[in-house]
């Protein structure tokens, strides 16, 4: 009856097997799903400040052949050092995260080694077992010992159960001996990954401070002269306000226009602005995702806010704009932010065409283009292609004039754009 006793023991067995499996799925898997998503995030990220501090080199380059003035390249370098100094903290996150994730990998291989040891030793337990019962000669006896039909048939289960159980086991140890080379490759990726971060972090932080240092040097020749820089930086700003200026008026006639020919007939020659009922409801859709509408270009840099602000360099100097400036790259189509429909395709003196979209009471307004691929009464819908950027006069970057107006009235389109 020994035997028998022996043979009773795969059902628990096969349990723990089963057991084990499910537990090993759910610990390899664990946060494996939220740590791609993350390390996805953050490695975006980085990809686009490497790509904004390129574009600023390259603004750097044109800046310096161009000869333009030294507030520019100022600027460049200040807004040069911020995104280095983001992509400094981006890398390292993405190191610590990797960090972490060695730290777990080698415990998961730990436990899987003493888990595989353990199947090992059962497994040699099992067969050790089996080879003292290996004799044909036993096997029959024990069949024949039975008391009964029944009994006999059911030793005849646990034999083929125990044979079956055998193979279980040789195949669990097989899958952990893989899993274990997947998660140690694994392993090996993340510590190279790593180390290649820790490196690009070395060469980032050498280049961050030769940008230092040129800054503090083109710093101090502006304090020198800081009465010269200060009278171009009001020139600059006699120039913004003529060209806000002459956005202004071009809404303000679009306003009058649409209020001419949407005033009800018995509002009289009343000057409240009466929409049509599906220029209300498309009102109403562009004030409700206010902070949610997509940027006017795919890439690009804020390089002037709305609103009145002392100069960056220049602190006794003040710049006022009712719109932003976004620059990017010369190839950089221009798009609508929302549904609506091109009211005033229009020349502006010293910066290409404007485009003006109306949104029932909001306009946006896309100035500084070369090329415009639309017509007036046209009806846009959102991201939809309205033109190329063009340069601007004042630097020769190319340079996207954007405004956002409720009736004629300017308000801050970073309230309106995602993440401006």
């Amino acid at each position: 009856m020994k035997f028998q006793t022996a043979m009773k023991k795969p059902k628990s067995s096969i349990k723990t097997g089963v057991s084990l499996s499910l537990f090993l799925i759910l610990f390899l898997t664990g946060t494996a799903v939220s740590f791609a998503q993350t390390r996805a995030q953050l490695e975006k990220q980085r990809k686009e400040l490497r790509r904004e501090i390129n574009s600023i080199n390259t603004s750097l380059d044109r800046t310096e052949k161009r000869q333009k003035t030294v507030l520019t390249r100022v600027q460049d370098i200040e807004q040069k050092i911020e995104k280095t100094r983001q992509l400094i903290r981006v890398n390292n996150q993405q190191a610590n995260l990797l960090s972490g994730k060695i730290d777990e990998n080698q415990g998961k291989i730990d436990k899987l080694e003493r888990n595989l040891q353990a199947l090992k030793d059962e497994y040699a337990q099992m067969i050790r077992k089996s080879y003292k019962s290996r004799s044909s000669q036993n096997r029959i006896m024990f069949l024949f010992s039975s008391e009964s039909f029944l009994q006999a048939y059911k030793r005849m289960q646990y034999m083929k159960q125990y044979a079956e159980y055998r193979k279980d086991q040789g195949s669990t140890i097989q899958k952990q001996k893989r899993e274990l080379k997947s998660l140690n490759e694994k392993l090996m990726e993340q510590r190279s990954a790593k180390e290649k971060l820790v490196e690009s972090n070395r060469r980032t932080r050498a280049k961050l401070q030769g940008d230092r240092v040129e800054q503090r040097k083109l710093v101090a020749s502006i304090k020198e002269n800081e009465s010269e820089f200060k009278a171009q930086i009001q020139q600059k700003q006699r120039e913004i306000s003529k060209i806000d200026g002459q956005i202004q008026k071009i809404i303000s006639e679009a306003v009058a226009e649409n209020e001419e020919k949407n005033k009800s007939k018995a509002s009289g020659s009343g000057s409240k602005f009466e929409m049509t009922p599906e220029a209300k409801k498309l009102s109403a859709s562009f004030k409700s995702n206010r902070g949610n509408l997509p940027w006017p270009v795919e890439s690009g840099r804020l390089v002037m806010r709305y609103g009145k602000h002392r100069h960056p360099t220049v602190r006794s100097a003040t710049i006022q704009s009712r719109g932003v400036r976004i620059e990017t790259d010369a190839s950089t189509t221009v798009r609508a932010v929302f549904n609506g429909t091109v009211d005033k395709i229009q020349a502006i003196k010293g910066a290409n065409k404007a485009v003006i979209v109306r949104h029932g009471a909001y306009f946006s307004v896309y100035y500084n283009l070369r090329k415009i691929y639309v017509q007036i009464g046209d009806k846009l819908s959102t991201k939809q292609k309205i033109g190329l950027v063009g340069e601007s006069t004042a630097t020769g970057r190319p340079t996207l004039y954007f405004y956002i107006t409720k009736k004629s009235k300017f308000t801050n389109p970073a309230s309106w754009i995602t993440g401006m």
